[in-house]
Order: structure tokens, then C-alpha cells, then sequence
């Protein structure tokens, strides 16, 4: 009789998931939104071949890549209800996205003027969600684990959520529109971006947020969150990327708000990368 007890196949790739982010933190957190600052800014200032810059597909890996801490760790906890509530959620940013673009509704006239991958019906990323879900997801953990008990308060958890994913908008679009990523039409007072932006993404925040509350469990996230030591590097991978690229442009108050998180992730307790050499003893 077979006294085969092998895991699953699904446990197998969530734990060879874990073992590669945790081999590698610093590269995927540290280095990889490092190199793809000075890349995206080389890409605006026309120093690369034509090929390399702003390279749709160099975009999309490094953003996969820095992606891969929070993937691991959600993966654990995405049973069916969490797995529908991200499916109408992508349902939802593309449909939203798309009527942004081409009607100016909620976000204001805007632009794509970066290839940022193959583009749905010529007007929407296909990547999307890989842009979009992280910067909601990020801020859930993120204030789970600084509002400690006080996130079992349903109204101060969802308010304090989308109050930090409208702050990283704040760090985020500055140094888009720098890169040209996007542009708006008007240009807006907020180094060029309109305030109906943020009127859209506290919108959209509303809407994702609350489908993440309602389909995610909570305490096994809770659970899982206090086990997995990386599971907010991709945080610090925004905090590092667009810190770079608002302050190559001088977009200092999206510099500020950045530097914000980057301080919020060190209260946390999670930012605890050691690259120091180890060195010889001294002693006898």
C-alpha cells in the first residue's frame, strides 16, 4: 500500500515561491526598482538604443518581478471567494480604465504615452491589474499591521486603507506623468495631475477595497501576514522606485510622501535586509 503523504502540487509552488523570495529579498526589493528607476529615467531622457527605451516588455517583467513577494504571499490564503472577488475586481479596473480613457470619467482626460505592454481593444494595458491590485493590496497589509486590534473596526479599517492608496497615488502619478507614462488634458496643479484624479481613485479605492474586505479572510491573512516576514518588499520596492524617479524630477512632495512609507514600513518591522559583510573576528 502506497504511504505516499507528498504535499499537493498547489502547496509545492507556494512553498518553492517562498524559498526564491526569501533567497533573494534584497534583489527583487532593493535592486531590481533601483536599476528600473535609473532605466525609466535613461528612457526619458533618450539615452538608451530606441529599442530599450521605455521597452514594454522590460516594464512588464521588472514589474512581475517586484510583484513576486506579495504573490507569495497571498497565494496561500486565495481560496474561491477571494479568487472571484479579484476576478470582478479586474473586471472592474478595465471597464473603469476604459471609460477613463475615453471619456475622461472619473480620472480626467488623460493619455497613454508609454507603451506599458499590449494594450486591450488599443486603449486599456492587458497588465492592468498588475499595476493596479498592489497598490490596494500593499496598503490593507500595510495598515492591518499598524492598526494592530484597531483594524477590527470596520470603519477605521476601510477609511485608513483607501487613505493610503490615495497617499501612494499621490507619490505614484507625479513621476508618471514625469516619465510620461500618461499626461493629462489639461494638465492639472499637482505637477500636472488634476485633483478629479484623486476624486477617481478614492472611487476606486471605495470599490476595491471593500471587495477585498468582503471576499478575503481576514485572520487567515492576519495569519499569514505575521508568518511571512516579506510579504509587504513589494511596498518597498514602490517606496524605492518612485522615491528615485520623483526626486531625479523634483517632484518633492511625492519625494515626502514616499519617504512617508518608507518610514510606515519601518515601524512595521519588516524592513530588516542585512547586506552588511560578514567580517573576521578580532578576538584571540
Amino acid at each position: 500500500m502506497s504511504t505516499d503523504v507528498s504535499p499537493p502540487a498547489r502547496a509545492r509552488v507556494e512553498a518553492g515561491l517562498d524559498d526564491l523570495v526569501r533567497e533573494n529579498r534584497f534583489t527583487i526589493a532593493v535592486v531590481f526598482p533601483l536599476f528600473g528607476a535609473v532605466l525609466l529615467v535613461a528612457s526619458a531622457e533618450s539615452l538608451l538604443p530606441a529599442s530599450l527605451n521605455f521597452n514594454p516588455y522590460l516594464i512588464i517583467l521588472g514589474t512581475l518581478v517586484m510583484r513576486l513577494p506579495l504573490v507569495a504571499g497571498l497565494a496561500p490564503v486565495i481560496d474561491r471567494r477571494a479568487a472571484a472577488g479579484l476576478l470582478l475586481l479586474t473586471g472592474y479596473a478595465y471597464g473603469i480604465e476604459y471609460v477613463g480613457v475615453l471619456t475622461g470619467v472619473p480620472y480626467g482626460s488623460f493619455d497613454y504615452g508609454v507603451e506599458l505592454g499590449p494594450m486591450l481593444l488599443d486603449t486599456v494595458p492587458l497588465g492592468l491589474p498588475v499595476f493596479f491590485f498592489p497598490l490596494v493590496v500593499n496598503a490593507y497589509l500595510l495598515c492591518l499591521l499598524l492598526l494592530g486590534p484597531r483594524a477590527e473596526s470596520t470603519g477605521t479599517r476601510l477609511a485608513s486603507v483607501i487613505g493610503v492608496v490615495l497617499l501612494m497615488d499621490l507619490a505614484l502619478d507625479p513621476g508618471a506623468v514625469a516619465l510620461t507614462f500618461w499626461a493629462y488634458d489639461p494638465a492639472g496643479p499637482y505637477y500636472g495631475v488634476p485633483w478629479s484624479n484623486y476624486a477617481g481613485w478614492v472611487l476606486s479605492a471605495t470599490v476595491a477595497v471593500v471587495t477585498l474586505d468582503t471576499t478575503l479572510d481576514r485572520t487567515g491573512l492576519r495569519d499569514r501576514l505575521a508568518r511571512c516576514e516579506f510579504m509587504l518588499d513589494d511596498l518597498v520596492s514602490f517606496v524605492v522606485l518612485w522615491g528615485l524617479i520623483n526626486a531625479y524630477f523634483g517632484n518633492w512632495i511625492p519625494v515626502v510622501l514616499a519617504g512617508g512609507l518608507g518610514i510606515a514600513l519601518l515601524a512595521t518591522d519588516r524592513f530588516d535586509f542585512d547586506v552588511r559583510p560578514s567580517l573576521p573576528s578580532l578576538g584571540g
